[in-house]
């Protein structure tokens, strides 16, 4: 079994890309080259907006590149919450946003060879079937063609699901990189600090007019407030090899639960969830479901991957602070980051070029943070400061706790992660912590 490497990192071939050396100059420079990063970078230049895009790494070497690349606009039972919490205006703009985005999916793979296959997209629940019929009842009042599913072709039994038809599902990379093509993309090049008329690399200066941060996590601390409105989770996936193929792709509609969906002849089973730096299943809980459910399986590769959920599961898009200028920020996409990353893409294209969008307050990062999930990261973080134990977190000073089954140090506050030896893995930290 290829061991934590995605089947995605497995079947494709990664172009390369120059480190950028010296001083350049640029109208938006973008941070980060995972899909909302690269994307943004296609959409400004397919408008003529001269731009340049950073990855400390390589491009899609992070949460991109371990997704279970579905594409849709059916954001687990989020209709439902956001009618109820928000009114039914700002549940249509989500909507809304989320269908351009997989129409705009629709439209890029007719030219690329990605793999990309239209299949139905169900919300499962095990135990709740009044969860199911709730977010049924809200889509329907948004328009949205969506079923009650009483079974499923799961091999378990279910209390229903919600179904939409027509979303998508394809290998991420392959586009990726197709998309990335001739782009102005500099690999192996860290942006070490935000100066006010651009930005420093570990090897000179990028003079630009705006800056765009697609880094996941944002790694600026003293705006935005982001280590307390996200926190970060992980999720690990299996592909089997003999599991029978789905028509559809489904996901529980509890966060603990089990996604599966199909590429190839592999199936591909995600689960094992926690929050970063905290006990979970991880792939043992999977292998057991696997060999439970799919006895004559065999598990080719397997992987993780991190997500960042904020305050009311709506991604922070737009403006980086209501004190900051020319500054934009992609981030929280709450598991759900194909379809957000191009949702991010055509915002932020927008803005930067001082257009109007109807979707700038619903994403909006400075939008009220008054929730009851602040609270509960503002603990971890005091937590996390006063355990008296080393190692800790360069980022900003908490415990790190041993990931004993991805060999990891992973820091419980704001989901920063090192390997043994130190180097980092993902952020928000900047740094290696050398003296784990």
């Amino acid at each position: 079994m290829n061991d934590k490497i995605s089947l995605w990192e497995a079947t494709v071939s990664a172009p390369r890309f120059e480190r950028l050396y010296g001083d350049k100059k640029t109208d938006v420079l973008i941070i980060g080259g995972g899909m909302a990063g690269v994307l943004c970078a296609y959409m400004l230049k397919e408008a003529g907006v001269d731009c340049i895009l950073c990855e400390s790494d390589r491009i899609f070497g992070g949460v991109t590149g371990n997704t279970t690349a579905k594409i849709t606009y059916q954001h687990g039972l989020i209709y439902d919450s956001l009618i109820r919490r928000f009114g039914i205006e700002t549940a249509a703009l989500y909507l809304q946003a989320g269908r351009e985005a997989v129409e705009k999916y629709k439209y890029l793979t007719e030219k690329i060879r990605c793999d990309f296959e239209l299949c139905d997209s169900y919300v499962y629940s095990l135990s709740n079937r009044d969860k199911i019929e709730r977010e049924v009842r809200a889509l329907e009042r948004l328009g949205a063609p969506i079923e009650f599913v009483e079974s499923i072709e799961l091999p378990f039994k279910t209390k229903g699901a919600a179904c939409v038809k027509k979303q998508g599902q394809f290998h991420p990379l392959k586009f990726g990189y197709a998309i990335a093509g001739e782009l102005p993309i500099y690999e192996n090049t860290r942006i070490t600090e935000l100066v006010p008329s651009g930005a420093m690399t570990d090897n000179g200066k990028i003079t630009a007019e705006k800056i765009i941060v697609a880094t996941h996590f944002p790694f600026i601390n003293k705006h935005g407030s982001y280590f307390l409105k996200m926190y970060q989770h992980r999720s690990y996936v299996l592909a089997l090899e003999g599991a029978g193929k789905f028509l559809g792709m489904y996901i529980d509609e509890d966060e603990k639960g089990l996604s599966f969906r199909n590429y190839g002849k592999y199936l591909l089973l995600g689960g094992g969830s926690h929050r970063t730096g905290k006990k979970g299943g991880g792939w043992h809980e999977l292998v057991s479901v696997s060999n439970k459910l799919y006895p004559g399986a065999k598990p080719v590769h397997r992987w993780a991957t991190q997500d960042c959920m904020t305050l009311d599961g709506i991604p922070y898009i737009g403006r980086y602070s209501k004190r900051t200028t020319d500054l934009y920020v992609a981030t929280g996409f709450n598991k759900w980051g194909m379809t957000s990353s191009m949702v991010g893409a055509m915002l932020l294209s927008d803005l930067v070029q001082v257009k109007q969008s109807e979707y700038e307050g619903l994403f909006s990062p400075s939008r009220s943070i008054i929730h009851p999930q602040i609270a509960i990261n503002a603990i971890e973080s005091m937590i996390g400061l006063v355990i008296p134990t080393a190692p800790r977190c360069p980022h900003l000073g908490c415990a790190l706790k041993y990931n004993r089954a991805e060999h990891s140090w992973d820091c419980p506050c704001h989901g920063s992660r090192f390997d043994e030896s130190g180097k980092l893995l993902d952020g928000p930290a900047t740094n290696n912590k050398n003296d784990i």
